[in-house]
């Protein structure tokens, strides 16, 4: 009698939640526990872009420190496929640039914002065999962690409008095989939706 309450009482629950709902919830959960890929987005302004906003992307020379050597300018080539979605008048740099050498293209372009990126830190731990016999380090195994850092900056005033902060971290179903590049799409997605203040889907 008490499994046939309790089972209508779940009923009952899942009754009033939609199934998208159920494995949103999920999925969030998951992702906080470290099962899936996480990541937290800090943001110092609320400040909202128009939806026109032409958006120049670059990415700085900075090397993160640690054992993982992303690939030159994979910040910026992640966070154009992001924002291409969001921002129809979006462009990168071709390769890493300084601060200056970004804004000046951005100006020539006719971008009203700049985004300059650099990846801040990185740890590619040990996720394949190929890896674990480079290395054969026990404290090495476990899940790839990354930060990015971001500023907005209207090219015309050189205000700085926006900074942020993304944190990564790998699964540990996600883990086999991958590096800390491989985390960068979902949280500029995320960014550019806050950006143009679009709730998360």
């Amino acid at each position: 009698m008490r499994s046939l309450i309790l089972l209508l009482a779940l009923f009952s629950l899942t009754g009033c939640m939609k199934v998208s709902d159920m494995a949103a919830g999920t999925e969030y959960h998951l992702r906080d526990a470290g099962v899936l890929e996480h990541s937290d987005t800090r943001r110092a302004s609320t400040w909202r872009l128009q939806a026109d906003s032409f958006v120049f992307i670059a990415q700085s020379h900075f090397v993160p420190p640690g054992k993982a050597y992303p690939r030159p300018n994979v910040v910026a080539e992640e966070a154009f496929k992001a924002f291409v979605e969001y921002f129809p008048l979006v462009r990168r740099a071709a390769q890493p640039q300084g601060l200056e050498e970004a804004m000046n293209e951005a100006r020539s372009s006719g971008a009203h914002y700049l985004l300059y990126t650099r990846f801040a830190g990185a740890d590619d731990r040990i996720g394949t065999v190929v890896e674990w016999e480079d290395q054969e380090a026990l404290d090495r195994l476990g899940v790839d962690s990354g930060v990015i850092q971001l500023m907005l900056i209207e090219t015309n005033t050189r205000y700085l409008v926006d900074t942020a902060r993304i944190r990564n971290r790998g699964g540990f179903l996600t883990f086999y095989d991958n590096q800390p590049e491989d985390m960068l799409r979902q949280p500029f997605e995320r960014y550019a939706r806050s950006l143009l203040g679009v709730s998360e889907q």
